[in-house]
């Protein structure tokens, strides 16, 4: 029997889980579907290399790639480490290592809240906020010489945003509805 194919029964309904399956998707399409998820995966730690190099280069070795994109993520805002998790920037365990670390270096204040004293607000020291500097410069930096590439310039950027934002929405509802 083929893949994905349902069993027929007398009674006109399908077999128990062979009504569950889905059709498969085409060969070269899992294939593509594979690559891109690997492809995110190399990005990521390229974006990660990218902003260790520009620190190194700059003699900036107490902080390491994830604080700094931290720091750049908090920006002007005055948040909590749930907030942090919420937006969908950091794991649990990741945010609250490095949150601990950036207060202990000077880079962030924290404040327990008036209100709820379980809870602590963060947002940046001005030692933070040149780090979020840095890095938003070397984005800008990025940014104009991507404007002159004719293969992922002005043109390919905006579409490629959208395909990513579409593969977001798509695991995003996967993780609500799904499990």
């Amino acid at each position: 029997m083929a893949k994905g194919a349902q069993t027929a029964r007398s009674d006109g309904g399908t077999s128990g889980s062979a009504a569950r399956l889905r059709p498969q998707p085409a060969p070269d399409f899992g294939e593509t579907y594979l690559e891109l998820l690997s492809l995110v995966e190399r990005l990521h730690r390229l974006l990660l290399d990218v902003v260790k190099d520009e620190f190194e280069r700059l003699g900036l070795l107490d902080i390491n790639a994830v604080q700094a994109l931290l720091l750049f993520n908090i920006g002007d805002a005055e948040v909590t480490a749930g907030e942090l998790k919420s937006r969908g920037y950091y794991q649990g365990s990741n945010v609250s290592y490095n949150l601990k670390k950036l207060v202990e270096a000077g880079y962030l204040h924290h404040e327990r809240s008036e209100v709820d004293r379980r809870s602590v607000r963060i947002r940046l020291t001005d030692r933070g906020r040149f780090i979020h500097d840095t890095v938003a410069e070397l984005f800008t930096r990025h940014a104009a010489t991507l404007m002159e590439d004719t293969q992922a310039g002005p043109e390919q950027l905006p579409m490629t945003n959208a395909t990513l934002q579409r593969m977001e929405r798509f695991w995003m509802e996967h993780i609500r509805y799904i499990y």
